[in-house]
């Protein structure tokens, strides 16, 4: 039997409560993984990042959160297809020689989320709105590339605008995906400024915060008798990618 202690973490910055650390825990206790532990490593810099490495030689893989889905790319020797086409990296394997190879396990959780979520023949023939521009904005706008879905991205700085959503687009576009931290607890009572009152039954909103469970921007979806989700389901997807990914073998 080998005791040899193996690590796993997550890199961010604030870290409060981690899904991704409850959700190892409790896996590596159902499956009897006496030597896995997952701990927090809040780093208030991308710079300190190497120093984790240092003073962590069993660490074996890392989730990596808000801020540093794209600052960590120039710190990685290899970037899987999926994770270069999206710029951004949540999820990293260290190699028993010490390389690190990303991936964006964000892309499978969302894509496979919403395939369970909205019937395929609906899903094919829909546009979207995806609401925010960063790493999750990038992984989501991946996966509508790949199932041919048209998206048009609205943030507050550039882009179009909140303010420019009229009637007509948000009609023409039943697909809306919060990818903002909008409303994530503990700021629960924050929404994307969007013209709600031109929701219709045939809108699906999915939300990619999860805590809480119903987000205001979910709760305005329900008040105009919308589909809605939340980001649960994608979290766990893309936590099993993770674990998948981390004990199978790299290819180079």
């Amino acid at each position: 039997m080998n005791n040899k202690q193996i690590l796993y973490g997550l890199i961010g910055f604030p870290l409060g409560h981690s899904f991704s650390q409850k959700y190892f825990t409790e896996k590596f206790k159902k499956e009897h993984l006496q030597n896995h532990s997952y701990s927090l490593f809040e780093i208030d810099t991308i710079e300190k990042f190497p120093l984790i490495l240092q003073q962590n030689p069993n660490l074996s893989g890392l989730n990596v959160t808000i801020p540093y889905k794209k600052k960590i790319i120039p710190f990685l020797q290899k970037l899987d297809h999926i994770a270069t086409k999206i710029g951004a990296v949540n999820l990293i394997k260290i190699t028993k020689d010490a390389q690190l190879f990303g991936y964006n396990s964000d892309y499978f959780g969302f894509k496979q989320s919403l395939e369970n979520w909205i019937p395929q023949n609906i899903l094919k023939n829909t546009k979207a709105i995806i609401l925010g521009n960063g790493g999750a904005a990038a992984a989501a706008k991946t996966v509508l590339e790949n199932m041919n879905i048209p998206f048009i991205i609205v943030e507050r700085q550039q882009n179009l605008l909140y303010s420019h959503l009229t009637k007509d687009i948000i009609q023409e576009r039943k697909l809306i995906i919060n990818t903002t931290p909008l409303g994530m607890s503990p700021n629960t009572n924050t929404y994307p400024p969007i013209p709600y009152n031109f929701i219709s039954p045939k809108h699906y909103l999915y939300d990619m915060v999860y805590n809480p469970e119903i987000t205001l921007f979910m709760k305005q979806g329900i008040k105009n008798n919308a589909s809605v989700k939340n980001g649960y389901e994608m979290l766990h997807l893309q936590a099993e990618k993770s674990w998948e990914i981390w004990n199978t073998i790299t290819h180079t």
